[in-house]
């Protein structure tokens, strides 16, 4: 009869390993839950990829969307990303017109388009990490269809992606 150790220690920190360490998710002022800072961070710290199920364009006109709480996210090469179905914290940072944190894309070495957050600004432990979420409106909406709650001085009143400015 044989008999096989297992390393706890391993398997244990395995379970426990987070994808977002350096967030938590906890009650907003803002809306809903949001993502907090977990430790001091400096500007451009990696906070984690957005994960999620992919779909393509196709797939995402033919989907019926709760438009109350959805948690998608689409890439410039068409692909949308929802954070709902497998996604981690960084589906809870809400929208603010004057973020501390940005989403950068980039490829993987398979040439994979992934979504990475960053903070923009150092912050510190317990700070809410928000992203303008710059959003288009759909055909024949209004800006008040999208408000913005985020209560900052710049605050546009929306969600939506500020009105590019005329080229001189």
């Amino acid at each position: 009869m044989r008999e096989f150790a297992i390393d706890t220690a391993m398997t244990t920190s395995k379970k426990a390993v987070s994808s977002t360490p350096g967030i938590r998710v906890g009650p907003s002022t803002i809306h809903g839950l949001g993502a907090f800072a977990t430790r001091d961070m400096p500007a451009g710290t990696f906070l984690g990829f957005y994960e999620g199920r992919r779909y393509n364009a196709e797939q995402i006109a033919a989907k019926t969307w709760d438009d109350q709480l959805t948690y998608l996210f689409t890439l410039s090469d068409g692909m949308t990303i929802d954070g709902g179905k497998g996604g981690n914290a960084t589906r809870h940072l809400n929208h603010c017109c004057d973020p501390n944190c940005e989403a950068v894309e980039e490829y993987d070495d398979a040439g994979r388009l992934l979504l990475r957050f960053q903070t923009l600004v150092a912050v510190e432990a317990g700070d809410e990490l928000f992203i303008d979420y710059s959003l288009t409106a759909d055909d024949g909406s209004a800006p008040s269809d999208y408000p913005c709650h985020c209560g900052s001085p710049n605050c546009r009143g929306s969600m939506l992606a500020p009105p590019e400015e005329p080229l001189q």
